[in-house]
């Protein structure tokens, strides 16, 4: 397809999903009612589940999608593998083992503001500082492979932590529910203090990531070759950590763990729009946020109590798979 086409075809995907998001649920609204609620008109009912329940959901699935989106652009690039992940480095581990933490100890924190607060900034906390084990493991090692080996055993390791911590809160049905239902990811009760959590930094992690398309571009030559012709790769992989860590620890803070995402979206819009990194990593943004909002929807029109990250996972699974067994 060509890459002319790309924006607008995303952009009307993304108008059509957001509001879909916004009319279906337990109450079914016509598209009419939705652009009426948003305008502050309209049934009084409608205007409050849209701007007080959907439409948070909705933005907190939009950012989400975007970051993790962008984020795989940024993991396929600094591996130069296009069947690298967000979670390579332990990013996603970290934050579920931070925020478990906080969960098992909900009953001394107690059903507070403060308490809601506490859960994405321990995400946060613990995926920044599983990144930050990884690059020490690596530091004495040569090239993306060690780093690669070390994400690996450091996301083991942050599992059974976290199956630890599962296991000592399983006389609490409630906490033990609660964690249950994080781990799958989903987008259930998100609010307005969600969105102020994790929507504006996301958007300005984004807006710093687009301007290092075509050193992307670059870096996919080698290092050697983005180095002679004037790239400076350290300082660029550092700022392709950051900026990859942050994203994806905003979005495990307020979204709970979305498998496949980054793998997914990436994957698909670089066989159908080409490499150029300078196109790919808004591309990807968009088709994130267009791909989240539609398995959310899945998971509120089909009445089988699924999670979000199942869904996810039951697309992403199948697709990787799939491309396993693609010729190289």
């Amino acid at each position: 397809m060509k890459p002319r086409l790309a924006v607008p075809l995303l952009l009307a995907l993304l108008v059509l999903t957001f509001l879909a998001s916004l009319a279906f649920g337990e109450l079914r609204l016509s598209f009419g009612q939705v652009v009426s609620a948003l305008a502050g008109h309209g049934d009084e009912v409608a205007r409050t589940v849209v701007r007080d329940f959907r439409l948070p959901r909705a933005l907190v699935g939009l950012a989400v999608g975007a970051a993790l989106g962008a984020s795989g652009v940024v993991m396929q690039a600094f591996f130069r593998n296009s069947l690298a992940s967000p979670g390579l480095l332990g990013v996603s581990s970290g934050g579920a083992l931070g925020a478990v933490g906080v969960l098992a100890m909900g009953p001394l924190l107690g059903f507070t503001t403060a308490a809601m607060w506490a859960l994405p900034l321990a995400s946060v906390a613990g995926a920044f500082a599983a990144t930050g084990a990884v690059l020490l493991l690596a530091q004495r090692g040569a090239g993306t492979e060690r780093l690669l080996l070390s994400g690996v055993a450091l996301n083991a390791l942050l599992g059974a932590g976290t199956s630890f911590l599962l296991t000592t809160t399983a006389g609490h049905f409630e906490v033990n529910a609660q964690i249950l239902f994080w781990l799958m990811g989903g987008l259930e009760s998100r609010s307005w203090e969600h969105v102020w959590m994790g929507v504006p930094a996301i958007l300005a992690a984004c807006a710093l990531l687009l301007p290092l398309g075509r050193a992307m571009d670059l870096l996919s030559l080698g290092e050697q070759s983005a180095q002679s012709l004037g790239v400076d790769v350290r300082r660029l992989r550092r700022q392709l950590i950051i900026l990859s860590t942050v994203l994806t620890a905003l979005a495990t803070a307020v979204a709970g763990i979305v498998s496949f995402v980054g793998l997914v979206v990436p994957h698909v819009l670089r066989l159908g729009f080409g490499p150029d990194h300078r196109r790919l990593l808004p591309y990807s943004m968009l088709g994130g946020a267009i791909f989240l909002l539609a398995c959310d929807l899945v998971t509120r029109t089909f009445p089988l109590g699924l999670r979000l990250g199942v869904v996810t996972s039951l697309i992403g699974g199948p697709f990787f798979l799939w491309l396993l067994r693609r010729p190289r």
